[in-house]
């Protein structure tokens, strides 16, 4: 679990600065990540114990108060689209004990972002499906039956359940987006 990680490096730490009501601390990567990384400790006081946090970065800053100078600036675009992710492709009930088995999670949880993101901008902008959320999209449309329809390993139709409420507008949206009309 991630506060046990956190906890075992906060162990590593040899020098706690204090920034503010936090101290951070700095050890070398648990891991080879195969490029160069900064892992940083953040150590708080909550409820008279000690509860600790790990960032990984790839940014080449002088110290840890510019890392933290430029966490605490960054900007609410990325925490949203978290929360979106974490609702639509329900990342709250996924975690994996190995980490190996998580970061093999973390990049599939990537490529269905990215090919969700894709398809909402191929198929679905300027559509009555437009201002659907990735939970929406996932839930309401994706979950509808269909098939595929191939003929010489070409596609040549898709076939959805007529009686499901989205039906015939998301059939016409598929089909923009599978055959790049």
């Amino acid at each position: 679990m991630a506060n046990r990680r956190a906890g075992a490096l906060a162990r590593k730490v040899r020098r706690w600065d204090a920034y503010g009501d936090i101290w951070l601390g700095e050890v070398a990567p648990p891991v080879d990540y195969g490029r160069p990384v900064r892992v940083f400790v953040q150590r708080r006081l909550k409820k008279g114990k000690f509860r600790h946090s790990y960032y990984v970065t790839t940014l080449s800053l002088p110290s840890k108060g510019h890392f933290m100078a430029c966490y605490n600036s960054r900007g609410g675009a990325e925490v949203e689209q978290f929360r979106n992710d974490k609702s639509g492709l329900s990342l709250a009930a996924r975690r994996k004990q190995d980490f190996f088995a998580q970061i093999g999670f973390i990049l599939l949880t990537d490529l269905a972002h990215n090919l969700l993101a894709d398809f909402y901008h191929q198929a679905l902008v300027g559509t009555r499906f437009e201002d659907y959320g990735l939970k929406r999209i996932v839930r309401d449309l994706l979950a509808t039956p269909g098939r595929l329809v191939f003929k010489g390993g070409e596609l040549k139709r898709i076939e959805l359940l007529s009686l499901k409420q989205n039906a015939s507008d998301l059939l016409i949206c598929l089909e923009k987006y599978c055959l790049g009309d």
